[in-house]
């Protein structure tokens, strides 16, 4: 026991780690939110509501009495706040867009494997084909094997013609 405590942890286990301070946070679940947010920041849906909010905000604070009036005419608070969407819905949509092309990376990565198997099968294919063509030469046809079977019976029947005649019961 001591032997092994001098050595130091065991390399088929699974090291025991502390707590940490710094937050865990799971790429893939980060990855999908993020995807979530972009696809709805492009949507008709995102346009019509930040259109909805924007014209509301414009006419309560150019209409509305002055003490009810959240933004003064420059729209200082509007811009801030559309400044903020905006720097929080660039790195998603960036985020997004770097998933979606490695998704992209590895489709193609399968789609060019699966046309090299094809190829590869192809020609394997087009090598049996030609082995085979080159095997029917040498292989007797239907037509050929008829002539052969035809020119015996001419042959036979010329043997029996021949024999009949040389044959003293026959004559």
């Amino acid at each position: 026991m001591a032997r092994n405590e001098r050595r130091g942890p065991r390399l088929d286990q699974p090291l025991e780690r502390g707590r940490s301070l710094r937050p865990t946070v799971d790429s893939e679940t980060a990855g999908r939110v993020s995807e979530r947010v972009a696809r709805f920041l492009g949507s008709w849906r995102f346009l019509g509501y930040m259109t909805f909010v924007v014209f509301s905000w414009l006419l309560w604070n150019i209409f509305a009495p002055n003490e009810f009036r959240v933004d003064a005419f420059p729209f200082l608070f509007l811009t801030l706040a559309l400044s903020l969407q905006a720097s929080y819905a660039a790195p998603l949509i960036l985020l997004a867009q770097n998933r979606q092309a490695d998704r992209d990376r590895v489709q193609f990565q399968e789609d060019r494997d699966r046309t090299e198997r094809l190829l590869a099968d192809s020609d394997y294919l087009t090598r049996e084909i030609a082995s085979l063509r080159l095997a029917l030469g040498e292989v007797v046809t239907r037509d050929y094997l008829r002539g052969e079977i035809r020119d015996l019976l001419e042959e036979l029947k010329d043997l029996q013609a021949t024999d009949k005649k040389d044959d003293p019961k026959t004559s």
